[in-house]
Order: structure tokens, then sequence, then C-alpha cells
């Protein structure tokens, strides 16, 4: 009998950036079974086997869906499918409680965005840093007066009140998140109107969260607009800058350079980041202003001054790579899990009250890709900041310039989040005693 000794076809497993896809998939499977069990310890190590095995199936999953990886992506898929996982009851206390040790205990949230902001400013041209950093405010000023008008106007044509659409709908929206916003503003409004601040929670976290998702998708919708119109897009600068060297930090490194910069120690990195947030949290107390701010701050002044030499600069840039490569689906399915709660906004969903939020959203984006395209900016960059200020703080700031493909424009978006947000909280606060007087 003749043996077959013909060459017989084979076909490639199925892969994620080189790797075997059956490696996540198999060790995401064993972490889950694990929380069936309730054996996922509860701290980082547990609550990142969790988020960033989801993160890399679901995010690449996202990014290949027909009509989805237009609108968002594996940013949208990562942000959305956690959280109807978790309404039908899919995940157990032990896994959501490893997620919370991790993206709240830890402030795992807060490492990933210092270290998108210190990273992309350290990383960034002088002359585009002090261009963006001053023409940011009139898109953000006019897109947020423009949406308050715009956003009133459509939810009282759904029959709302000018009160109810003003304070319930539209301020929660651009007030800076749910820490940043909701939670001040439901005090405040206890106080005018009287009653327990946590009843007011409840009816403003709705709107913030259909304004996040619509910004979500307004994102992605930018970032293909920006790839069929390249005129439009800056990939990531605000300002037309011809004659500047433009120090990308998504760039690749030039081969001839690596002679004569060190090799990038990510240690380092590591401290120069957690060094500036630890440094900005002991200002807050003399200065008044929020943390976060103040990392924004201290990183610009760092680069005017030329506080760090180009080896230092470059191994924080290595971690911003390592963050915005590699942890930002994860961080993506660490907010979905954690915060969006749909069970807040099912019972206040209609026509009316999602186009009143959408109407607020589309409104910023469009006066920021107008006004920004008037005064030298990239019109698509500049509405992408812009909308921001529609997001969810610091965790919408990371969902919505995940779906664009933006992540180094993250610190022109926390001044648009930050500034935007601190400003409509003391302003629907005060405006809030004076029509109930």
């Amino acid at each position: 009998m003749k043996l077959d000794t013909r060459p017989r076809r084979s076909f490639p497993a199925p892969a994620l950036d080189g790797i075997p896809l059956i490696v996540p998939i198999i060790l995401t499977t064993g972490v889950l079974v694990a929380g069936l069990f309730e054996a996922i310890p509860q701290n980082m190590i547990g609550g990142l086997a969790v988020i960033v095995g989801l993160g890399m199936l679901l995010g690449p999953l996202g990014n290949r869906l027909p009509v989805i990886s237009k609108i968002g992506g594996g940013a949208l898929v990562c942000l959305l499918v956690p959280s109807i996982l978790v309404y039908h009851g899919a995940f157990n206390e032990n896994t959501l409680d490893a997620v919370t040790a991790l993206m709240k205990q830890a402030n795992f949230l807060y490492f990933v965005i210092c270290t998108l902001v210190v990273g992309s400013i350290l990383g960034m041209n002088r002359k585009v840093m002090i261009g963006g950093l001053i023409r940011i405010f009139p898109p953000l000023v006019l897109g947020t007066a423009i949406a308050i008008v715009v956003g009133v106007g459509v939810a009282m044509a759904f029959g709302y009140s000018l009160h109810r659409a003003l304070f319930y709908i539209v301020v929660p929206i651009i007030g800076g998140g749910i820490g940043e916003g909701v939670i001040p503003l439901s005090s405040a409004y206890a106080s005018a109107l009287g009653g327990q601040s946590t009843s007011f929670v409840a009816e403003l976290i709705p709107a913030a969260i259909i304004g996040n998702i619509a910004a979500v998708i307004t994102a992605g919708v930018l970032r293909r607009l920006g790839d069929r119109r390249p005129q439009l897009d800056g990939g990531g600068r605000l300002v037309k800058v011809p004659d500047a060297e433009i120090d990308s930090v998504t760039a690749a490194p030039d081969p001839q350079a690596a002679t004569a910069v060190p090799a990038r120690n990510h240690a380092l990195g590591v401290l120069i980041i957690c060094g500036l947030f630890v440094l900005a949290t002991l200002l807050e107390h003399v200065v008044h202003l929020p943390a976060p701010v103040l990392v924004i701050i201290l990183s610009v002044l760092c680069k005017l001054f030329g506080i760090f030499p180009a080896a230092v600069e470059d191994s924080v840039r290595g971690m911003y790579t390592v963050i915005s490569r590699h942890f930002i689906y994860p961080t993506m399915i660490g907010l979905g899990l954690l915060y969006l709660p749909l069970e807040s906004i099912i019972g206040v969903l209609s026509v009316g009250y999602v186009a009143a939020c959408v109407a607020v959203v589309l409104s910023m984006a469009a006066t920021g890709f107008f006004v920004g395209r008037a005064i030298g900016m990239y019109p698509v960059d500049a509405s992408l900041v812009t909308v921001c200020h529609s997001g969810l703080g610091g965790t919408g700031d990371v969902a919505i310039l995940s779906a664009s493909q933006r992540m180094n424009l993250m610190p022109f978006a926390q001044i648009s989040t930050r500034v935007g947000g601190v400003t409509t909280v003391i302003s629907a606060a005060a405006l809030i005693k004076v029509w109930q007087a």
C-alpha cells in the first residue's frame, strides 16, 4: 500500500497582532470561570486579568464589525457590551469586585489619563502646544453656549419645561462627568430645592450617560470624515503650523537617533508621571485647582522651560506608547463594567429625551468644527476636543479619543472637560438658587 506523501495545505491559525488568538481566548475564559467560583483576587492582579482579556478580544472585534467599525468601533463595543452584560447579570460580584479594586480603589483610570496627558505634552512640539492651548477656548466657549440653546430648544419642542430641559438634560451632559459634575450638581440642587441629593443623582445620570454615548459615536464619525478628507484632519494636532518640526508621540523612532538617545527607561517614565500627579495633589490644597488640571499645567511648564532632558522625555513617551497602544481597550472594559449603569437610563428613554441629548452633542461638535476652521485649527481635531465637554469627565475623554484614535489630544480634552465642567457646575448651582428665589 502506497502512502500519500503529498504536502497538505495548512491554514494559519487566527492571530491577534501576531499572537495566536487561542491564547487570549483560553486565558480569558479561565479567568471568567474562576469568577464563577469566586476565585478572582479582589486586587489589581484580578482586575487586570478581567479587563485585559476582554479588551484584547472585544476591541479588535468592534473594529471589524460592518457598521460599528465606522462609528466608534472597538471603543464603542468595549464600552457598551460589558455594560449590557452587567445589566443582564452576566458577571457575578467576585468579578465586578476585582475590577472595582483596580479601577476605583487603585485608581487605574487616573493612571491611564495621567500617562496620556504627561506623555503627549512632553512629546509635543512647543509651537503646536502653545497654539493649541491659546485657541482651544473660542470653540469651547461658543460650542457650550450654542449647545445649551439648541439642547434646551429641542427638549422644549418635545414638551419639556425650560427648567427641566436646562437643569436635568443639558447641564448634566456638559457638567464634567459623574464625580466632578453630577455629584456636586445633585448637592447644589438639593440645597436649592430641598430633598436628598441621592434622588437628584438618579435624575441627572441618564442625560450624562446618553450624552457620552452620543459623543463616542460622533467621535467615530469624525474620524471617518478625517480619513476621507485629510485636509480637515490634523491627526492629533490642533493647530496648523507648517514650519514646525512635529515631534509626535505616535511617530516611529528614528533609527539614526538610537545611538544619540539612551534606551527608554519605563520605570523612569512611571516615576515622572506619578511624581507629577503626587506634586499636583500637594498643590491642590494650595491653589485650589483639581489635581488633573494641575498635572496639565505642570507638564506644560516642564515642556516650555525644558526641565527634563530628551532622554527623560523619551522615557515618558515610552510609557505613553505602551498605554495608548495596549491598554485603552481594557480601560474601556473597566469603564463599561463600572461607570455606565444602563438601569439608570432605561426608565427615562424616550424619543424627545434622546433627541435633546444628541442635539447637545452634535451642536457642540459642529461649533467646534466650524469655529476651529475659522481660527486656523484642524476642524476635525478642534471638534473632537470641543465634544469632549459633553462626555463623562475623564472617563468620557478616554472613550471619545479612543473612538477617534486621537489619544494625543488628551491634554486639550482634559482642559475642555475640567474647565468647562467646573464652569458649568458653578454657573448652574448659582442659577438654580436665583431661579427658586
